[in-house]
């Protein structure tokens, strides 16, 4: 069972982000709390932490701009 990671909603106007840089790599072990990637915003830029152990699986593409929800990679 895989847990999806998706674009979070950081604000009550935020529509979409950025992702900046991935800072693991596809097939990565990752603990919770581990930073997966950087988020960039209208107004900021976050790190955005997995919420579960497991292994990464990367699907979304650095520079690329995705509305909130949208679904990036997977932690399985």
């Amino acid at each position: 069972m895989s847990t999806p990671i998706s674009i979070p909603k950081l604000g009550v106007s935020m529509t979409e982000g950025t992702l900046v840089e991935w800072l693991v790599e596809d097939g990565q072990e990752v603990a919770p709390g581990d930073v997966l990637y950087r988020l960039e915003t209208d107004k900021v830029e976050n790190d955005i932490e997995a919420p579960i152990a497991g292994v990464v699986r990367l699907t979304g593409e650095e520079g690329e701009t995705y509305e909130v929800g949208t679904q990036i990679g997977s932690i399985e």
